[in-house]
């Protein structure tokens, strides 16, 4: 019946509300942890349906991600953690920018609910499956103040996400890591429980800045990145820096955008010359052997195949 229900869910974007689906708690080294799964199918903070040439409709490519969440749900293995929702808008409305940032509205409202969630489930450790790359702020920025400075963020991404409203870009996705830093848009941000330093920072798999003053904003900040062939054959400039970050725990941000698209194409970005798949798993294993991995968040998510399905099964009689 389960798999029922999430099938229907992923053929017509049903929108579940934010409930767990069982009340196991997972056992963390010998201690009693609460780890809960995260299903945060936001999609307002990218701006992307120019992108995906794949599906002709802009409002179905935008929402793109909504469908990618609920995949990555149903594709992850059944491990017995809670699992909630968090509720995203998905009406269609004209989507406006309000002081620098594309929909702006829905992204306080969907932050205050992913919010409400982990303040009344008090997780130890969270599995977020997004949605855009804003679906990390809250689970990080809650993990941080949690953990304060004992917690430290690798972002493994071809982007650095560290745009700010009134850049030539307006999506939030794109001011994911500024926002867990505590800059952007002032009442964005004020949601927020924590921010995390620059310092405690590590890009890995960045390759693509998109524009000079990206790049020059990241050494202004400070924040250490590493390329796809500073990571090809190993992990141990990963390793390095966690060993000098000054933090026990790790928050990690996994946006399939890293991928090499000549393996595969999972999510909107499709920079050349990524990580391939088994590096992405190695490294963060990597990372799990020398800290403790308290919250992984995997994103962008763009079911471009999924979503030409769907269409194509609600043209067909008897399904109408």
């Amino acid at each position: 019946m389960k798999q029922m229900l999430l099938f229907t869910a992923l053929l017509y974007g049903t929108s579940f509300p934010a409930k767990a689906q069982n009340n196991e708690i997972t056992m963390d080294n010998n201690q009693r942890t609460k780890t809960i799964r995260l299903v945060y199918p936001q999609w307002q903070g990218g701006d992307i349906a120019h992108w995906i040439t794949e599906v002709k409709d802009p409002e179905q490519a935008s929402r793109g991600y909504y469908l990618g969440a609920q995949l990555l749900n149903f594709l992850a293995p059944d491990n017995g953690q809670e699992t909630y929702t968090v509720p995203v808008a998905t009406d269609k409305i004209e989507r406006k920018v309000t002081d620098g940032v594309l929909d702006k509205e829905a992204l306080i409202a969907q932050t205050r609910a992913a919010l409400d969630i982990l303040k009344i489930t008090h997780p130890d450790k969270i599995v977020t499956l997004g949605g855009e790359c804003s679906a990390s702020v809250v689970p990080f920025t809650y993990l941080a103040d949690k953990y304060k400075d004992d917690l430290a963020m690798v972002w493994i991404d071809a982007h650095p996400d560290i745009t700010l409203p009134g850049d030539a870009y307006a999506g939030y996705h794109a001011m994911a890591v500024t926002a867990c830093m505590g800059l952007g848009d002032k009442q964005l941000v004020s949601e927020l429980p924590m921010k995390i330093a620059p310092s405690k920072i590590l890009f890995v798999g960045l390759r693509d800045w998109e524009r000079d003053e990206i790049k020059v904003r990241q050494e202004q900040y400070g924040i250490q990145h590493l390329t796809p062939e500073d990571v090809r054959e190993n992990s141990d400039a990963v390793r390095q820096w966690l060993q000098s970050c000054g933090a026990s725990k790790v928050v990690i941000h996994f946006d399939m955008d890293v991928l090499d698209p000549a393996e595969i194409i999972a999510a909107v970005g499709v920079v050349p010359d990524g990580m391939k798949i088994a590096e992405v798993v190695r490294v963060i294993n990597d990372i799990g052997k020398e800290k403790d991995i308290v919250g992984l968040t995997v994103a962008e998510p763009m079911p471009r195949t999924a979503i030409r399905i769907k269409n194509m099964l609600e043209q067909l009689p008897l399904l109408k």
